[in-house]
Parts: C-alpha cells; structure tokens; sequence
C-alpha cells in the first residue's frame, strides 16, 4: 500500500518536490510515534545529543536510500522497480561476508542467479515495450529510452545507498544497543531538518511551481497520500517487529519474499505498467528467487558451522569475530 501511495504521487508529471514528500512523511512518523508513547502504548529511548552524533550518518545514508528510491520509483514502473530491488539483497549478502565474516551458501549463490535473471527479463520487457509502443524511429521511443535509463540508474544508485544504509546500521545498532523503535525515533527526527533545509535550497518553491505540483482537482487527494505513506512506515516497522517476536526470523523472511509477489501485482492493476508475458516471467521469476533465498537463509540456521562456497565465502577478522561473539552473548 505504502509503494502504491508512493506511485500516485510521483505519477504526477509535474510533482517535483520529492524531498518535501520525504520529509512529510518523517513528520507524521515522529507526531504518531511519540503520540503513542504518550499514551504508554510503545517506549523508546529519549533523545539525547552524544546519541544522535553517533546516528547521524546512517540518517543521511537513510535520506540517500529513500531519495534516490523516489526517482526510481518515478521513472519506472512497480513491477520493474519491485524486481530490481532483488538486487540489494545480493550487495547486502557480499558486504556482510566481506565485513561481518559472513558466508553465501550455494542455494543463496542460485537465488542471486535468478535475481539478476528477472531483472534483465524486466530490463528488456521495458524496453521492448516502448518500441513497440512507439516505433523505434519516432521522438517519443527515443524519450521513453531515455526515461527508462534515467530509472535503471536511479535504481542502481537506490541499489548501492540501500546496501550501504543497512550494512552501517547493522554495525552501528551493535555499538548501540537500539530497539526497533529507537531505531525509527532517531531516524526520522534526525532527517526532518536535514530534509527541509534541502527542499528549500534544492526545490522550487515559488508561487507557479506549488500550482503545478499540487493542482486544484487533485490537491488533497496528494496531501492525503503524504500523510498515508507517513501512517504506513509506522505500521511497517510495528508488524515487522511483531512477526519477528511472535514468529521468528525465518518467518519474516518469507514473508518479505512473498509480498513482491503483491506489490508488483499491484502495479500491473492500479498504473499502466504493462501486462505481457515477458513482464509476467520477470515477475515470476523474480518471486521464486526471493522464495529461493529465504529458504537458503533458513537452511544456513538449521546448519551454522557450515561455510560457503568459494568465492563467496571471507576469513573473518578478529574484529569480526568480537562482533559476532558479543552478539551471541
């Protein structure tokens, strides 16, 4: 639902003010969460200065993941933005064995084989689409093309910021010690002035720009999807906590490979992202691999002391061997 409240709003061709949309929904997050813990229905810690030091650059790694993500999501299509998305797990997989020590087991090296698959299938559905739509010789292929590129390297840079954001918070939350909601209180109220001051030196805000980015018939409508996408982050963060409390991990992750299956569904029904067999196959094999991955991470907890495969697999450092051991303490 969040995706889909998102791609109505960047639908509309002249709505340019992402930053002002992020740092909405920053806003809504802060006022919900801390309304609720007024309330006594959740706890997180206070704000403190020395604290917000340490977390500020994961907040500006978090404002680059979810920019760059607006763009992306902008120049393409649901389906298309859902499966290139698969990608991010393969850089987060590489990170943790190169700095955690970790290990990428033969089926997870498979389910990395089918990720990229999907997404050169929906790579070249895209492309396929737009010529045959427009003609390969006509002005509105070649700005079509031009559009997908934009999207494929947003999607890349979203790729990479994502990777990066994760890899460091993982790290930091173990120097830490935050909660879920430590997490999301310190994020979001850290990138809310960082979000504005850029909106305001980055953005247009004169008086015909603000006409055209929020026009009459549909004005409230965009405000009330702004605030949505605010309400959902917040439900996101408590369900995902909650399955993984009354679940357990290997659950959640299941769970995360099977909602690509909706979202990129949802694209097909509620935009015109294109319904044809190579988008269909894309879609579909992109599912399986998140299906394959899951069940290569629940097998690597059934089985812990087993390595990877070279040459996926890195000697862990001292360093990281502290980390490890201190978690499991």
């Amino acid at each position: 639902m969040m995706t889909v409240a998102n791609k109505y709003i960047l639908s509309f061709p002249d709505f340019n003010l992402n930053f002002f949309l992020l740092a909405i929904q920053a806003i809504v997050c802060v006022a919900a969460i801390s309304a609720c813990k007024s309330a006594g229905v959740i706890t997180y810690r206070d704000f403190k200065t020395d604290e917000a030091k340490k977390w500020f650059p994961i907040s500006l790694a978090l404002i680059a993941m979810i920019y760059t993500s607006t763009w992306a999501l902008r120049y393409l299509s649901i389906p298309v933005y859902t499966i290139f998305k698969n990608l991010t797990i393969i850089l987060i997989a590489y990170g943790e064995v190169l700095w955690f020590g970790g290990a990428v087991s033969s089926m997870a090296l498979f389910s990395f084989g089918l990720m990229v698959f999907s997404s050169l299938i929906a790579a070249w559905a895209d492309i396929k689409h737009a010529l045959e739509s427009h003609g390969t010789a006509t002005g509105a292929a070649a700005e079509q093309l031009a559009t997908l590129n934009s999207g494929y390297v947003w999607m890349m840079l979203n790729c990479l910021s994502t990777a990066s954001y994760v890899l460091y918070m993982r790290k930091r939350i173990k120097l830490t010690n935050f909660k879920d909601f430590d997490t999301m209180f310190y994020n979001n109220v850290l990138t809310i002035p960082v979000l504005l001051v850029a909106s305001l030196l980055a953005e247009d805000w004169s008086a015909a720009n603000l006409a055209k980015a929020f026009p009459v018939q549909s004005r409230n409508s965009i405000f009330a999807a702004m605030i949505f996408t605010g309400a959902a982050s917040i439900f996101i963060s408590y369900t995902s906590a909650w399955c993984v409390r009354a679940t357990s991990s290997t659950t959640y992750s299941m769970v995360g490979a099977l909602n690509k299956l909706p979202i990129a569904v949802s694209g097909l029904v509620f935009f015109d992202a294109p319904v044809t067999i190579p988008s269909v196959s894309a879609i579909g094999v992109g599912f399986v691999s998140g299906l394959v991955y899951a069940v290569a991470k629940a097998n690597e907890k059934k089985q812990p002391n087993k390595g990877g495969v070279l040459p996926t697999s890195a000697p862990m450092s001292a360093s990281s061997q502290s980390n490890r051991d201190g978690l499991r303490s």
